[in-house]
């Protein structure tokens, strides 16, 4: 069979012929049909994500739609392991799955799940929101960002201000529920003066970006509060901006500020799992926006270079 293939963490994947592999005990072999390249794939392939064993070769792919050998569709999550969900085939174990109804897209589904499962399971295994509360996404202009937005509004937010770099991205986000627009390519002053009006009254942030963003974002927010007993919850997602941020002190100090993680880890793998079905559920009904392009797995190594420029979630086909 043939599957996108890893060898060395500096390189993207490339498509070569594999063999087979076979399921262990409590393991079926599916019928890949889509894969999504997303950050947490790539990071996985480019051995920096913190799960990251840095042992190679490795197919890259921690989730995807599947046909199992009853015909069954399948939503699957993999384990961090060397053979992955990019492949023409590959084992999983049916109790890390979700059974899809029929005429379902796989391409939508295999795009969607991942960006939206970090706001999903924020706000469901994290957090619990409060009601009519006022949320802030930053880095709203990414895939799962803009997921984000639409999770919070499902979840019961009142208001979602939208803080993002592409204008283009933030701009369509009223659209999808934001109530408020962050433009981050302004000067400092001008972001500075928007996060502030946006902290006034803000419960919970969902931070996609942390790094420097993260700390000025807290200066000009911390100060602005109008109740300083009023908790907010700053719940750490994504790091495209940096792996560490320079959080400054005064911040953990001068309100009711609560740094809260959530990912792999700090979720356990049963309470993901748990929640499949009902964002399954939810994508597949909900009127949630999907930008998804089919991508054959063939072209997986142009595709790597392609997928942070677009707008779209490549997910590799068969």
């Amino acid at each position: 069979m043939h599957a996108a293939v890893v060898d060395a963490f500096d390189r993207p994947p490339a498509y070569r012929e594999v063999p087979q592999p076979q399921p262990a005990s409590g393991e079926v072999l599916v019928e890949v049909l889509a894969s999504a390249i997303h950050p947490r794939v790539r990071s996985q392939a480019d051995g920096t994500h913190y799960t990251s064993t840095e042992a190679l070769p490795l197919v890259p792919g921690i989730d995807g739609v599947g046909r199992d050998p009853e015909g069954v569709l399948r939503y699957f999550l993999l384990p961090d392991a060397a053979l992955g969900a990019m492949a023409e085939r590959t084992p999983i174990d049916p109790r890390r799955s979700v059974v899809l109804p029929d005429g379902v897209d796989p391409v939508r589904i295999a795009a969607a799940m991942n960006p939206a499962m970090s706001s999903w399971i924020a706000l469901t295994r994290r957090i619990a929101l409060p009601t009519g509360a006022r949320v802030l996404v930053l880095g709203a202009t990414g895939s799962a960002g803009r997921m984000a937005v639409q999770i919070a509004k499902h979840f019961g937010a009142a208001h979602v201000t939208a803080a993002g770099r592409d204008g283009r991205r933030l701009a369509a986000l009223p659209a999808l529920g934001a109530d408020a627009l962050v433009d981050l390519r302004r000067d400092q002053e001008a972001v500075r003066a928007d996060l502030a009006e946006a902290g006034r009254d803000l419960d919970v942030v969902l931070d996609y970006v942390w790094g420097a963003p993260t700390a000025a974002a807290m200066r000009a927010i911390v100060p602005a509060r109008a109740d300083d007993d009023r908790p907010l919850t700053w719940v750490q997602i994504g790091s495209t901006a940096g792996l560490e941020s320079p959080i400054p002190s005064a911040a953990l100090r001068a309100t009711d500020l609560r740094l809260v993680g959530s990912g792999q880890g700090s979720v356990p793998t049963r309470g993901i799992l748990a929640e499949l079905p009902r964002l399954a559920t939810a994508i597949t009904t909900g009127g949630y926006e999907v930008a998804a392009r089919a991508v054959p797995l063939r072209d997986v190594t142009a595709a790597w270079a392609e997928a942070p420029t677009t707008d779209d979630r490549l997910v590799l086909v068969p």
